[in-house]
């Protein structure tokens, strides 16, 4: 009786620790999203509200050159790139470039643009109000965008900071374009 005891004592420690396993991981992801959020890293942009960050001073004695960075993933036949490759910013200003996307294949073709800012700090004080991240870009064969990025640096940028990368890398959505081509 004792060794079905200490069994039974053995199968429920590991369900325990089984439900425990599968409970760390469902929260593993909101976790890891709070802690970017809080250390910048992972190049994800603040999410402040814009008009309690607006309400900030223009710092004009201050100078932060944004370069801006386009990559497009192997799989998209497309060009994409800034018009701009660098602009002076004062933090608290708001601030607007254009990126360009050209559809060079001979069909319709959905993406989606992944931003990133470096160095991870600046993330938490880089702005976007507009991006055409925020949804998905249809292109059809041959034509080209114009995509607009309006943004401002936080005016509590740490002073040390005075080079901010903001890059995209656009992904092709291969399901999403072959249900658009199915539909025509």
């Amino acid at each position: 009786m004792s060794q079905s005891m200490g069994t039974a004592r053995t199968a429920g420690l590991l369900t325990l620790v089984a439900i425990g396993m599968f409970g760390f991981g469902y929260l593993l992801v909101p976790l890891y999203d709070k802690f970017c959020e809080i250390t910048g890293i992972g190049g994800r942009t603040a999410e402040t509200a814009v008009t309690e960050t607006l309400s900030t001073e223009i710092d004009e004695s201050r100078l932060v050159t944004v370069h801006f960075d386009a990559n497009v993933n192997s799989g998209l036949p497309w060009a994409f790139e800034p018009t701009e490759r660098m602009m002076q910013v004062h933090p608290g200003k708001m601030y607007e470039t254009v990126y360009i996307a050209h559809n060079r294949s001979d069909r319709t073709l959905v993406a989606q643009a992944v931003p990133s800012v470096a160095p991870g700090l600046a993330s938490l004080y880089f702005n976007k109000t507009e991006c055409f991240c925020f949804t998905e870009q249809v292109l059809e064969p041959g034509e080209s965008r114009e995509m607009p990025v309006r943004f401002f640096v936080g005016s509590d940028l740490p002073e040390r900071t005075d080079l901010i990368t903001l890059s995209y890398i656009i992904y092709p959505n291969n399901d999403a374009s072959d249900a658009l081509a199915a539909t025509n």
